[in-house]
């Protein structure tokens, strides 16, 4: 049998799936980690949980899939992570200096503010692709240097390494041998030019982070270690990395420029593939690598993305902030008792907002209450910001790429609401296309690794087996569409420049 195992390591959990070369699921595992707020704004991980709790998932997985040998069965390891969250260890013990800064995490929300009016926006924004936010990686590193006893000293010693996920698990898997970073993942960081691919000692000064910290820089598809950890089966190939919505793009099909894909999960993040080069966006877009494949010959792919912080999130704070559902899964039938939200809108700018508008500032807010506004009428204005927020990046895809796609990918949890599927085909105006393969991230990361070893020829091969599960049709009119958006566009006004 040829399998491979993908270790998804999301914003809540940490899971392992183990795939055939069908891209079939043949087991998963999966566990929950500790999630830390330590102050308003503040979202925190122990980078040392997310390892344990990853090992013994992958062990899981390998357990359940009955392979009876793994190291000879398991062909190659794929890893794709959550993005920008901040990981700096000492080099000697391994050990974190401090709990991992979560992508989510707004601390450092002042220092981007004087970024920006020092003037440094532009160079910025040519240099890696990126806004000045709180929620990459750089200003996470410089705080941590900055606020944590002795950090600082002991990164211009050379004695701290800086990684984001991907590399903190690496690094683990190897049991220390390997310090690197994948492409993707680099170009998340604020610190990454993504015409150079490597590190930009110009965003190092400005950022006050010595190069010394920072991981190798290697391809999303290309060995790169073998495992040598305790709990595992020694030497496995590690050939696959790449940031979470790298990966949904890479594995929904999405190989070829004008494709688009949008995940739906805590947060929603939109990318369309533009290509070989990279789109210099406008309207809050962001520009990031989307993966460096090395067989069967090396080529860089770029995307143009959009970010939703809060998605998949507030239907959770409905259950656990208002209590008017009792699990996330009541939302759609609740939402759908009524036929609209009867004026009621939900900014859920619990984070701020991301595209189009780049808002710390900006704070949660729901207007147009009467007093015969109900429950169903907020759950309902719940899923519409939902797909609100993600019309609004397809349009400004539409507009700086000059494409418009014939359909749009969707994967994770929100796909499994069908009434939010509806709405946001409604929105659109284009198809909403959801794959038979539910796994979709972890099998990106799991396709990157096995085109590194050989498991398949090329890209071509992957597309060529992607199946649709569902199909969402546009109902509405093109007008209607408009007049929603509006007035979601009056309601997001509102919650801006709040905090």
């Amino acid at each position: 049998m040829t399998a491979i195992l993908a270790l998804d390591q999301g914003t809540t959990s940490s899971r392992a799936i183990v795939f055939d070369e069908t891209g079939s699921v043949i087991s998963l595992a999966q566990r929950e980690f500790t999630q830390i707020f330590p102050a308003p704004a503040w979202v925190e991980h122990d980078a040392v949980e997310i390892w344990q709790t990853q090992l013994a998932v992958a062990a899981e997985a390998l357990a359940n899939a009955a392979v009876a040998t793994p190291a000879q069965a398991i062909r190659a390891i794929g890893i794709t992570n959550q993005r920008e969250t901040t990981v700096v260890w000492n080099r000697k013990t391994g050990n974190p200096i401090a709990n991992a800064i979560v992508w989510q995490d707004r601390r450092t929300a002042n220092f981007c503010e004087k970024l920006r009016q020092s003037g440094h926006d532009a160079t910025i924004r040519a240099k890696t692709g990126l806004v000045i936010d709180p929620y990459f990686s750089a200003t996470k590193i410089r705080w941590l240097l900055e606020h944590v006893d002795g950090a600082r000293q002991l990164a211009e010693l050379g004695e701290l390494a800086f990684g984001t996920i991907d590399t903190w698990l690496l690094y683990k898997l190897t049991s220390g041998k390997v310090h690197a970073t994948d492409v993707s993942n680099a170009s998340r960081t604020m610190l990454f030019n993504i015409e150079t691919l490597d590190w930009d000692e110009d965003l190092l000064r400005l950022m006050d982070v010595p190069r010394s910290m920072l991981p190798k820089i290697v391809s999303s598809s290309a060995v790169v270690g073998e495992t040598s950890c305790e709990g595992l089966p020694q030497g496995i190939p590690i050939a696959g990395i790449a940031g979470d919505q790298q990966s949904a793009l890479f594995g929904q099909g999405c190989h070829l420029p004008g494709m688009a894909k949008n995940t739906y999960g805590t947060g929603c993040f939109m990318l369309m593939n533009t290509g070989e080069k990279p789109v210099r966006p406008s309207g809050g877009l962001l520009s990031t690598v989307a993966w460096r494949i090395e067989q069967p010959a090396s080529q860089v792919n770029y995307a143009l993305e959009g970010s939703v912080f809060i998605a998949g999130a507030a239907v959770q704070w409905l259950r656990d902030g208002l209590g008017i559902i009792q699990s996330a899964s009541e939302v759609e039938a609740l939402a759908a008792s009524v036929a609209s939200t009867d004026g009621v809108m939900f900014v859920p700018a619990f984070a701020g907002l991301g595209t189009p508008d780049w808002d710390a500032s900006a704070r949660g807010t729901i207007v147009g209450l009467t007093r015969g506004s109900n429950r169903a009428h907020i759950a309902r204005a719940t899923l519409e910001a939902i797909a609100f927020q993600c019309t609004e990046l397809l349009a400004a895809m539409e507009g700086a790429s000059g494409v418009v796609p014939h359909e749009l990918r969707v994967d994770g949890g929100g796909t499994n609401n069908g009434l939010l599927m509806q709405i946001q085909a409604d929105l659109i105006g284009i198809p909403i296309v959801k794959p038979r393969i539910a796994e979709i991230t972890a099998l990106g990361a799991a396709y990157l690794a096995g085109l590194a070893v050989g498991v398949w020829p090329d890209a071509g091969a992957i597309r060529d087996g992607w199946t649709t599960d569902k199909r969402w049709e546009p109902e509405i009119s093109r007008d209607e569409a408009a007049g929603r958006l509006t007035q979601w566009r009056r309601a997001v006004e509102r919650a801006k420049g709040w905090a």
